[in-house]
């Protein structure tokens, strides 16, 4: 890898139609009654549009440039998103009747090959396909049960609904992933253990820094790269660890930290300051897509509660 940018400003990027809609479903809903598995679909592929949106996150590929990737950028990104829509109203479905890990892993399967045919075999949202098909599954549950979905309520009816099955090293994908490979190389836990522990890095790390970011009147821009820098600060992301190492996860965490310590996005100087660790990351190779993963599930859980406020 040569660490160049590549700027798609000129791509024709085509743009979900529910990124500029406001209504998450066909018409209203009265108070207390269930989210529709169509609904928690729209959110969670809303929620990978506005992840891909929003610049400048370190390295990644967003509607700006490639971050540090030569084979994709946002349009391969889009064509993902299509291609997943079917699958998150599925595993919702799937979720609101309680349905055996198995089947939800069957689902996670189906959808990773539906993204590969999509995308020409790059992987774009392995890790999403994961982390926000789970969550919008205990969402689906919970609601199903006329629980209102605060932190506690998700965490809570995934952990119980299939956190036994979670805890078992079954592989989740149908081939081994980058993740795989560092937890045995260095013993992260990566997805898995998130998911095992009920996703500490949505409920602790990005939702907080989110509510913090929003309570104090930043833009929505702002809002969400709040989050990510947060989860930049604090993730063991195994992304970093298969392409830099640990001295790259090392650099990566001290960067955030620096960041965060001069005032973070909310600074006069912060969108300025966190495009210079955007280019700093592209030459370095670096790209934490497991945060932005991360990030995605946070609004997603966001969206989700604002939407049975």
């Amino acid at each position: 890898m040569n660490g160049a940018m590549q700027c798609v400003a000129t791509v024709a990027v085509p743009v979900p139609a529910h990124a500029c809609e406001r209504s998450i479903d066909a018409g209203p809903r009265r108070a207390g009654e269930p989210l529709v598995p169509h609904a928690i679909a729209r959110l969670a592929t809303r929620a990978l549009w506005e992840e891909l949106a929003v610049f400048p996150k370190p390295g990644l590929v967003s509607l700006r440039d490639a971050g540090a990737h030569s084979d994709m950028d946002a349009s391969t990104f889009v064509r993902s998103l299509f291609a997943l829509r079917g699958y998150f109203r599925a595993i919702a479905a799937a979720g609101a009747r309680a349905a055996p890990f198995e089947q939800l892993r069957t689902l996670g399967q189906r959808a990773e090959r539906a993204m590969l045919l999509a995308t020409g075999g790059v992987n774009t949202h392995r890790g999403a396909i994961f982390a926000l098909g789970l969550l919008g599954a205990a969402s689906a549950l919970a609601s199903a049960r006329r629980e209102r979905l605060t932190d506690g309520a998700v965490r809570a009816t995934l952990i119980d609904a299939w956190g036994a099955d979670l805890a078992f090293p079954v592989p989740v994908h149908s081939s081994p992933s980058h993740g795989t490979h560092v937890s045995t190389r260095y013993g992260a836990t990566g997805a898995r253990g998130e998911a095992r522990a009920g996703f500490p890095s949505v409920f602790e790390v990005a939702l907080p820094a989110l509510r913090a970011a929003r309570r104090q009147g930043l833009d929505a821009r702002r809002v969400r790269l709040a989050a990510f820098y947060a989860l930049l600060e604090n993730v063991d992301d195994t992304n970093i660890l298969y392409r830099g190492g640990v001295a790259g996860l090392v650099h990566v965490r001290r960067s955030a930290q620096a960041f965060q310590a001069a005032g973070g996005v909310g600074a006069a100087d912060g969108i300025a300051r966190a495009e210079r660790m955007h280019l700093d990351f592209v030459a370095r190779g670096l790209s934490p897509g497991g945060c932005a993963d991360l990030l995605a599930s946070a609004l997603l859980v966001d969206a989700l509660q604002t939407a049975v406020a």
